[in-house]
């Protein structure tokens, strides 16, 4: 892992940042491909949009992709992560509003998943933990992940690929690292996430290219029973693209051709997630 902070190469931070005591902030994980972030935009805008929500100064946007080069432009196959703290600050909830934030750029290697979960699809299990109600936070890729670290950390099992997370109402909102997509009788559903969970920027890509390419689409709440009786489920991130689902638990899916469809459009725009 190759870090730079605020410009400067270094893996030290104070004690005071409000990201570390607090969870005061955002991040963004990237996807590195030949030197560029190939949806440097589409995270550029869901973190400004997070900044205006939580009241975070955006920094320039070309300081931000000028520092993320620094890391990135000999990097044939690379994360980036980006984490925007509010900055340092003392004892107590109360934040200075004039204190810079601090910019986190992180490299981190490409993870080798196996070809077959884009191609014959993955396994998904239920999660215990459940995610709380709290709309001011709905769609941030905020820095408080507790409740995916305790529902990932429900199992170990290596051939289970995602677990799903559900809502206090047992609505199916989103994957601990993914969004979730089913298809039932030619419509594409993802959950409503105006109450919990992350609107990934591969999400909001794939509901793009579904809208051009004359898929129906509802945006709503999804019950448990409502993804058992789905034709096709998927997951989608920027990491993984798009990763059809075979088996829900011990119920087996085939993968559709909604989810074919979707999958040749994303691979033709970006031939990374299948190369």
């Amino acid at each position: 892992m190759t870090v730079l902070i605020n410009g400067q190469t270094t893996d030290r931070i104070s004690v005071r940042e409000r990201s570390f005591q607090y969870g005061d902030g955002l991040f963004e994980t990237m996807a590195v491909i030949d030197g560029i972030c190939p949806f440097w935009d589409r995270h550029m805008q869901r973190l400004q949009k997070g900044c205006q929500q939580l009241q975070l100064p955006f920094p320039d946007r070309s300081l931000l992709r000028a520092e993320a080069q620094v890391l990135i432009q000999n990097e044939r196959r690379a994360v980036l992560k980006l984490i925007l703290s509010r900055g340092e600050g003392g004892r107590g909830y109360v934040y200075s509003e004039n204190v810079p934030p601090s910019r986190i750029f992180m490299r981190y290697p490409w993870p080798e998943y196996p070809k077959q979960n884009g191609q014959a699809g993955v396994q998904v299990r239920f999660c215990n933990t459940t995610l709380a109600r709290q709309p001011a936070l709905a769609g941030l890729k905020h820095l408080n992940r507790l409740e995916q670290v305790i529902a990932r950390n429900e199992w170990r099992d290596g051939e289970i690929a995602e677990g799903l997370m559900l809502d206090e109402n047992e609505n199916v909102i989103e994957g601990t690292m993914s969004n979730l997509f089913m298809v039932q009788n030619k419509r594409l559903y993802t959950a409503d996430l105006s109450r919990c969970g992350v609107a990934g920027i591969m999400r909001g890509y794939i509901l793009d290219l579904a809208r051009n390419a004359g898929i129906a689409i509802h945006i709503g709440d999804i019950s448990k029973q409502q993804l058992g009786d789905a034709d096709e489920i998927f997951l989608s991130n920027s990491l993984i693209g798009l990763w059809p689902v075979n088996r829900l638990e011990g119920q087996l899916l085939a993968v559709g051709e909604i989810s074919r469809r979707l999958q040749t459009l994303i691979n033709r725009d970006y031939p990374h997630f299948h190369a």
